[in-house]
């Protein structure tokens, strides 16, 4: 069963850093690789918007309010997908979840597998 698993979340103070991982399983039919992977976030009382993402040729996309902060990367040897958060701000203060699809796309419905998600929580 397609499972995903992020880590690393938790607390830190404004301009801290802090990595998220997420370990992909049970992709019966589809090589890791080949998966399109994105990072998403949602914030108490708004919509889930997407952070981040990395294709199957490595190529990335930011969403406008990271650009410059976070960085996307994949380790496909270890099925695993980071997100390298810095200087985090309170407005990065969210659930974020981790996503895959053989295709993708800029929304969360182009991603039909997700993770139970991972807290950040950024303080001023």
């Amino acid at each position: 069963q397609a499972q995903l698993v992020e880590s690393g979340g938790g607390s830190v103070q404004d301009g801290g850093s802090m990595r998220l991982s997420c370990a992909a399983s049970g992709y019966t039919g589809y090589t890791y690789s080949k998966l399109c992977m994105g990072w998403f976030r949602q914030a108490p009382g708004k919509e889930r918007e997407g952070v981040a993402a990395i294709s199957s040729d490595g190529s990335t996309s930011y969403a406008d309010p990271v650009k410059g902060r976070f960085t996307v990367s994949r380790d496909n040897a270890k099925n695993t997908l980071y997100l390298q958060m810095n200087s985090l701000n309170p407005e990065d203060t969210a659930m974020y979840y981790c996503a895959a699809d053989p295709n993708g796309g800029p929304r969360a419905r182009d991603f039909a597998y997700w993770g139970q998600g991972t807290q950040v929580t950024v303080s001023s």
